[in-house]
């Protein structure tokens, strides 16, 4: 592989297919027609970042067929550097059908290359070399992927890099909540940024808390900097376990939440 002198953020997980539906719809049961596009939330978050006039670089496995490929072509068009982008003839590069709405999509995952990438995969230089490591849920929720990610990110957190992770947990990805609870504790070790919603919230700690206490309850698994989005109502930004302010949401017309928390993070990083 090809070293690269600077990558400002490394994505670390899924490049899926999304399959979204033309039809507005809060449910998959009523979706009859989908259109094709690059998914995954680290992929979609390198995109971004590239957008923002950034260099990003993404680690993921997909398959070597038309989808891998059509992701590939993606990626590249956008300017993200695929040099550690594994494309595997044994596996199947994985899908999702996302329903086209306004509030938290529908969704149901067919998952083959992504939660294959293994530890062997992950391109110590590309680590080395990157200014910010950044991963989500998703390649946490099976193995080998998610000791795949634990060793990026304990390499990157020893030494000194910044660090931050999406806990975007979905139940239909990871049914196994109290599995769930205990890996996402442990990847919060060597986390220096998180940003949650309250619907991540909700479904990681249970609802019932005010967002400052949500706040709180993630400074104590580990990072440093915690935002908390709460859609219409803004964001609340914190360090060390003090908030440091409110930041309001524009109100604006919302045609298509899908990839809105991977624009969030592309241009907090």
């Amino acid at each position: 592989m090809t070293h690269t002198a600077n990558i400002d953020v490394l994505t670390i997980g899924e490049a899926l297919v999304d399959f979204i539906s033309t039809e507005v719809t809060d449910s998959l049961r009523d979706a009859h027609t989908f259109q094709r596009h690059l998914g995954g939330s680290p992929a979609n978050i390198a995109v971004n970042v590239s957008r923002l006039g950034r260099s990003a670089a993404i680690i993921a496995k997909t398959g070597v067929g038309a989808f891998g490929q059509f992701l590939k072509n993606q990626l590249q068009h956008h300017g993200v550097n695929i040099n550690y982008l594994v494309m595997d003839h044994r596996v199947n590069t994985s899908i999702i059908f996302v329903s086209r709405t306004s509030g938290t999509p529908d969704h149901e995952p067919f998952r083959s290359g992504d939660f294959n990438l293994t530890p062997d995969d992950i391109a110590a230089e590309a680590v080395d070399v990157a200014k910010i490591v950044h991963t989500s849920t998703w390649p946490l929720s099976r193995e080998p992927s998610r000791s795949a990610v634990l060793q990026a990110f304990q390499r990157a957190h020893q030494q000194g890099k910044i660090t931050s992770f999406d806990p975007n947990y979905s139940p239909a990805v990871w049914p196994d909540h109290q599995e769930a609870q205990k890996v996402m504790r442990r990847i919060y070790r060597y986390t220096t940024i998180t940003k949650a919603s309250l619907d991540d919230s909700h479904r990681f700690f249970g609802p019932g808390h005010s967002p400052e206490t949500y706040v709180q309850m993630l400074h104590e698994l580990g990072p440093q900097t915690v935002i908390f989005t709460m859609g219409k109502d803004g964001s609340l930004v914190s360090d060390g376990g003090k908030i440091l302010g409110h930041l309001p949401a524009r109100p604006i017309e919302v045609k298509d939440a899908t990839g809105a928390g991977d624009a969030f993070w592309a241009g907090f990083l």
